[in-house]
C-alpha cells in the first residue's frame, strides 16, 4: 500500500521527552497537536506500552519498545500511516532488551507518483560515564551503529536514524566545547565515530546541520543547572541521520525551543524536519 499524502511533504519529527507521562503532564499534547506531524520519534519514553497509546491517542500507528529496566530509557515510533515492517533492537543481543532502537519502513509516493521506500529508526544512545561501564556500553552501541548505517542504506535508498545520540559532535554543536573535551558526550573519541557516519566510509548526512549552516547550535538540550537554558548554554545531540537520497529531500529543519524554561515539557526541544520526498 501506498501512502497518499495530503501535503507536498513528509514532517518527522524527534524528542527525548525525559518521561513521556511527564511530558503530557507538562504540556507536550499542545505542542504535538497542531504540529502536523506525521512520523514522531521518541526516546526516554519511560513508560508501559499501554500508557504510551493512551497519551498519543487514536489516529497513531505506536511502535513502542519498553527498556527491561523499569523507569529506563524506551524508544517508539508513532506513525499516521501504518508501517510495512517493523524491528525491535539495533542487531546486538546485548541490547535487545535496552529499549534503544527501533525501525519501522514504510512506502510513500514521490512528486511523479512512484513508490519510495523509506525506513526510519528512533535511537537512545547512551548518555555514558567516563571510566565506568556506562562508557563501555556507549562504545559498545556506537560500534554496532557503524555496522547497522550501512546496512539500512542498503535496505532502503531513503533511510533515516533520528533520535538522542549523546555526542556533540563538533564545537559548533556545544556552547563550551574546550571544558567539556574530557566529558562523556564531547569525548574526542566519541566524535571520531560521527566522523566516520559522515565521512566517506559510511556517507550519511546530518541534516540539521547542512540546512542550518556553519552556525552555533541550534542547541537542542540544556541542563537543569543554572540558568542554561535562559543563557542558551546548550548541546546539539539530537539528529536526524539521513542517507544522501532523503538529506538530499530534507528543505526545513526546526529545534521547536519553548517561550521560557517554566514552558517546557522536556529538557530536550523536539527536532522537527520537513522532507519533499
Amino acid at each position: 500500500m501506498i501512502s497518499a499524502l495530503k501535503k507536498d511533504h513528509l514532517r518527522i519529527a524527534s524528542v527525548n521527552v525525559n518521561g513521556l507521562r511527564a511530558a503530557y503532564k507538562n504540556g507536550m499534547a499542545a505542542w504535538l497537536e497542531p504540529r502536523g506531524v506525521d512520523i514522531l520519534c521518541l526516546q526516554e519514553v519511560r513508560a508501559p506500552d499501554a500508557i504510551v497509546r493512551q497519551l498519543l491517542g487514536e489516529g497513531w500507528h505506536v511502535l513502542h519498545a519498553e527498556a527491561e529496566a523499569k523507569g529506563r530509557a524506551g524508544v517508539a515510533i508513532a506513525s499516521r500511516d501504518e508501517p510495512l515492517a517493523t524491528r525491535n533492537g539495533i542487531g546486538d543481543d546485548y541490547f535487545a532488551t535496552a529499549g534503544r532502537w527501533v525501525e519501522a519502513d514504510f512506502r510513500f509516493a514521490d512528486a511523479a507518483g512512484h513508490p519510495v521506500q523509506l525506513t526510519v529508526a528512533s535511537a537512545y544512545v547512551h548518555s555514558g560515564e567516563v571510566g565506568t561501564p556506562k562508557q563501555d556500553d556507549k562504545f559498545r552501541f556506537l560500534d554496532v551503529m557503524t555496522t547497522r548505517l550501512p546496512e539500512l542504506a542498503k535496505h532502503s535508498d531513503h533511510a533515516l536514524v533520528v533520535g538522542d545520540l549523546n555526542v556533540a559532535h563538533t564545537p559548533l554543536d556545544i556552547r563550551n566545547s574546550k571544558a567539556n573535551l574530557k566529558k562523556a558526550g564531547h569525548l574526542p573519541e566519541e566524535r571520531a565515530y560521527f566522523d566516520r557516519f559522515f565521512g566517506e566510509e559510511i556517507g550519511w548526512h546530518d541534516v540539521h546541520r547542512n540546512l542550518a549552516g556553519q552556525v552555533d547550535g541550534p542547541y537542542t538540550w540544556w541542563s537543569q543547572r543554572g540558568k542554561a537554558f535562559d543563557n542558551d548554554t546548550g548541546w546539539r545531540i539530537d539528529y536526524h541521520l539521513a542517507t544522501p537520497a532523503l538529506a538530499a529531500a530534507a528543505i526545513s529543519a526546526v529545534v521547536d525551543r519553548a517561550p521560557s524554561w517554566d514552558t517546557r515539557f522536556s529538557d530536550h526541544a523536539p527536532l522537527v524536519v520537513d522532507y519533499q520526498l
